[in-house]
């Protein structure tokens, strides 16, 4: 009796997973907000390559800067993996671009030069 019950519970359970399963996430972001952050991500990556041209970033502040922006880039790529990035995701992407983006700001206008 208890090998039955155990195989249909265990049968219900796998049918009622494949169910939740197949579900759609809630929410996504369209292919255009994803082509936004990826664009923002270059046009950072480029205030980081003028800085560095020009002499406003050190090189200890390009390489930290650097880092910085190639976190980010594995967070694109890691919402993207599954072919949706939710709005959570999209959220927090643009959270950590914010404050990249006021970091470069501070080290450009810090003072400090390329020697």
């Amino acid at each position: 009796m208890n090998i039955c019950l155990t195989r249909l519970i265990l049968v219900s359970l796998v049918v009622t997973g494949g169910m939740l399963g197949a579900q759609a996430p809630a929410s996504t972001t369209t292919p255009r907000r994803e082509a936004h952050m990826e664009k923002r991500a270059e046009r950072q990556q480029q205030r980081i390559g003028q800085g560095i041209q020009s002499g406003q970033l050190t090189r200890r502040e390009a390489a930290r800067l650097e880092r910085q922006e190639a976190k980010i880039g594995r967070d694109i790529a890691k919402a993207q993996a599954d072919g949706k990035v939710t709005k959570k995701e999209a959220v927090k992407i643009e959270k950590e671009q914010n404050r990249e983006s006021r970091r470069i700001r501070r080290q450009k206008h810090d003072g400090q030069v390329r020697k």
